[in-house]
Formats: structure tokens, sequence, C-alpha cells
């Protein structure tokens, strides 16, 4: 277990998403606000190398944001 100990793992968290035009896209600046497919108490989807391990919710922990981890999902068959 050693060696897998000190593997590396990209966490990301998606809190929604949107389907932006290409040209709104371009036009957009600095103070942009970009809406998405969700409300401030839906779950969001946490991924670890891209690919979606669980579900959660946005907490705010004193000047930090965090998730907290709701539920796992199930793993795709072809990495079973």
């Amino acid at each position: 277990m050693a060696k897998i100990d000190d593997v590396q793992c990209d966490i990301s968290v998606m809190l929604g998403e949107s389907a932006v035009p290409i040209h709104q896209l371009l036009r957009m600046g600095r103070g942009a606000i970009i809406e998405l497919s969700a409300t401030e108490d839906d779950e969001v989807t946490i991924l670890a190398n891209n690919m979606p391990v669980a579900k959660g919710t946005v907490v705010v922990e004193g000047s930090a944001i965090a998730v907290s981890v709701t539920r796992l999902l199930p793993r795709p068959a072809t990495l079973r």
C-alpha cells in the first residue's frame, strides 16, 4: 500500500452547466456572469481525474468554501 499512498488525484467540483453561444463567449470579459442550471441547494458532482465519483453539498466553514460528501457513485463497469 505504500506506493499507492503517493499517487496524486485531481479533485474538482461541478456546480452546474450552461450552454453559451460562441459569439457570447468571445464577448465575455472580467465580471461576466454565467448562469448555471443549478440552485444553491442542489447537489454538486465531485470528480476525481474528471470521473464522477460522488455527490455533495456546498458548505461554508469560516472564510473557506468546502464540499460535504453526501453519497458515493457506483464505479463504471470498465473500472471494476
